[in-house]
């Protein structure tokens, strides 16, 4: 039995393009506080999948939870000087 193998796999499976450019890298870079309080917060949700949440576990969520919105205020934040040319009026 012979497997097929599409040519379009083959071709764009080391394209250069497929790689993130340095910009892409940058933003990654500049969320990644975010995206680690995002973890943060399912990680608490999903310890209490399996079990009824104890006061403990809900102090976990309730922090995690403040962190992520502090992180994405801190994003929107840092976005929004960045984007504002010549600084604010």
């Amino acid at each position: 039995m012979k497997h097929i193998v599409t040519v379009q796999d083959a071709v764009t499976a080391f394209a250069d393009f497929m790689e993130p450019t340095a910009a892409e890298l940058d933003a990654i870079e500049l969320e990644m506080p975010a995206i680690l309080a995002d973890v943060d917060l399912l990680d608490a949700q999903i310890i209490t999948l399996d079990r009824t949440p104890s006061e403990l576990d809900a102090r976990r969520i309730r922090r995690a939870r403040r962190r992520v919105l502090a992180e994405r205020l801190a994003l929107t934040n840092r976005t929004a000087d960045a984007m504002v040319p010549g600084g604010a009026a």
